[in-house]
């Protein structure tokens, strides 16, 4: 009843754990070649993966027996005994990638050592015996991945569009260029080359990366112990997104996840970002003897376990404090030696030094009539009632609020009573009684609901009002967002937002929709884009609801002000005019009710 599994299924089982996607193809290739002492990596993409993944390097290449070797499973140069895996600094070692991708998709590869005259040529066609035969080749490898999954309809069938997976792409590419700056690395997808990565130092490989506004808003840290020693660089906390696009965490130039590590970051800018939602930008690189962390816990090898995780953290969280408050980015204490007391050495045998004394009156009452100040005169309470209304000269009214002025503000601006029937509470909510309780109104939410029917409206009849920009703004984006933003122009166009292309990932910002607050374009397309991206897999069967949206999120905003009388009541108007007031376009609820009993349990149980 218990048999071996043939090669070809086994192959297929492994290679649903390590090839998920066309990105997976990628980061494998890219990390062999590497691995291969490569200074130049080109990676061609057609179709976002779906047709064609080439990875062309000029590493060290392969003679003819490692090349045939290279395609079976658990084959790799890196590992010959146990102790092997506790000094791992390499990517790939457990030598499953080109028997798993040979297993789903067609592989050829050309590969030739510079000792060699002569390279070699294997084409593998779904996990059966490469055919081999020799064939001119540049020093270095070429590999060729086509029609993925072609063998498995169900898998190929479950992609994402092209833009999704071309992201995850781009995302894989990135995760390697970013720890590798001495290697030149170009990325061409459809004939487009989007990225060309010459080589340079760490800071500019980010910004040739990110674009060059990020270059601005990097502040360097570096710290060495005997622990670990952590590099790289932090955002400013004015420059921190609302996504998690600019967060990188590498070890030993491996790039990993970790939300505990991530807490440390966060945590240091305690008090110092605009918003709670705001995540800061951070690329960190540590360094530590490779017996100290287990990369080999994941199929992906994104989790790694730390020996001294705690201490790291410590670590990492004053670094990022010392480096924002060592740019004038964040409050600092100076410990300046200069001019302090020399505190005294002392040694067995020397006299203890006596406690210093404190001169008091143990007869002092303070209940007794009248005040004795410093100089010993006594001030009578008859004189002090005269005079403490001087104590207040110069200082502005207390205010007296009453609940019966309709336009009344506390002065803190935290609370205002909107007409007769509606609270407002911080800018945040609307309080109303109803029959059963109080209902709350989250506003951002409503403002979110009030925008996407209006969005749905426009964009089902063709009609959209414009407002023109006094400047055109242009605006250079990475080539993924360039490429998702360039599909829906059309869409946008009828939203009220003109925009154009210009060549290059740049484009043109000619108007915007008339009734759209005042925002900071630049912010404002940072934050759509994230919205679309996030909402890319449902773009396909629900294009034109997604993006209106998408968009309604980003117009709502997400700053809580203080609305005047006129404009919560309008407010509250257009939100109970729209065909659903109770959720947003997001799927949350605007309006809840806290009813007499919550009220009575909550806050009057006693």
């Amino acid at each position: 009843m218990i048999q071996l599994l043939p090669d070809h299924i086994a192959n297929q089982i492994a290679a649903g754990e390590v090839i998920q996607r066309p990105a997976s193809v990628i980061k494998e290739l890219v990390e062999n070649s590497v691995d291969a002492g490569a200074t130049s990596i080109t990676v061609i993409i057609t179709e976002a993966g779906r047709t064609l993944m080439q990875v062309v390097d000029n590493g060290c290449g392969m003679n003819v027996m490692d090349a045939r070797m290279a395609f079976e499973r658990h084959a790799t140069s890196k590992i010959c005994e146990f102790d092997d895996l506790q000094q791992l600094n390499t990517f790939g070692f457990r030598g499953e990638a080109l028997a798993s991708i040979a297993a789903v998709a067609e592989i050829l590869m050309l590969t030739r050592r510079s000792e060699d005259e002569v390279g070699t040529q294997l084409h593998s066609l779904a996990g059966e015996m490469p055919q081999q035969t020799p064939a001119a080749a540049a020093v270095g490898t070429s590999i060729s991945v086509k029609n993925l999954f072609y063998n498995i309809p169900a898998r190929r069938k479950f992609l994402k569009s092209d833009s999704v997976e071309l992201k995850h792409i781009v995302t894989e590419f990135m995760r390697v260029a970013l720890c590798r700056p001495e290697v030149e690395m170009r990325l061409t997808h459809n004939t487009q080359e989007l990225y060309h990565l010459p080589v340079s130092n760490l800071r500019q490989r980010i910004v040739n990366i990110m674009g060059k506004s990020i270059n601005q808003q990097l502040v360097d840290i570096h710290v060495e112990t005997s622990v670990v020693n952590i590099h790289g660089f932090i955002g400013k906390p004015d420059s921190a997104k609302r996504n998690n696009n600019h967060q990188f965490f590498f070890v030993n130039n491996r790039y990993f996840r970790s939300p505990y590590f991530q807490k440390a970051v966060t945590t240091a800018y305690d008090r110092l970002l605009a918003s709670s939602e705001s995540i800061p930008s951070f690329f960190i690189y540590f360094e530590l003897p490779p017996a100290n962390i287990d990369v080999n816990i994941h199929p992906a090898k994104t989790e790694i376990k730390f020996e001294d995780e705690q201490v790291i953290f410590q670590m990492l969280n004053a670094a990022i404090r010392e480096a924002l408050a060592k740019y004038a980015v964040a409050p600092s204490i100076d410990f300046d030696a200069e001019g302090a007391p020399e505190i005294p050495i002392v040694r067995r045998g020397m006299p203890m030094p006596s406690a210093p004394a404190m001169n008091f009156d143990p007869k002092f009452n303070p209940f007794e009539e009248g005040i004795k100040q410093n100089s010993g005169s006594r001030i009578s309470g008859d004189k002090i009632d005269e005079n403490w209304q001087k104590l207040y000269e110069g200082l502005p009214p207390r205010p007296n609020p009453s609940l019966t002025d309709t336009n009344n503000e506390v002065a803190n601006s935290q609370f205002s009573i909107v007409n007769s029937q509606f609270i407002q509470l911080r800018g945040k909510y609307l309080l109303t009684p109803v029959k059963s309780g109080v209902m709350v109104i989250d506003i951002r939410r409503a403002r979110q609901r009030i925008f996407y029917e209006q969005y749905v409206r426009l964009l089902a009849n063709h009609q959209y009002e414009s407002q023109q920009q006094i400047f055109a703004e242009t605006i250079t984006l990475k080539p993924e967002d360039y490429m998702l933003l360039e599909g829906m122009f059309d869409e946008l166009q009828l939203l009220g937002y003109n925009i154009s292309a210009f060549g290059n990932n740049t484009i043109v910002i000619n108007g915007l929709p008339a009734d759209l607050p005042s925002v900071d374009i630049r912010e404002w397309i940072d934050e759509l884009l994230a919205e679309l991206h996030e909402a890319a897999p449902r773009l396909k069967e629900k294009r034109q609801s997604t993006i209106a949206a998408s968009l309604a999120k980003t117009a709502a905003g997400h700053t809580a002000d203080m609305l005047n009388s006129e404009e919560a009541q309008a407010l509250i108007d257009i939100l109970f005019a729209c065909e659903n007031p109770s959720i947003c376009p997001l799927g949350k609820p605007i309006t809840h009710i806290i009813s007499l009993d919550e009220l009575d349990k909550k806050l009057f149980k006693n």
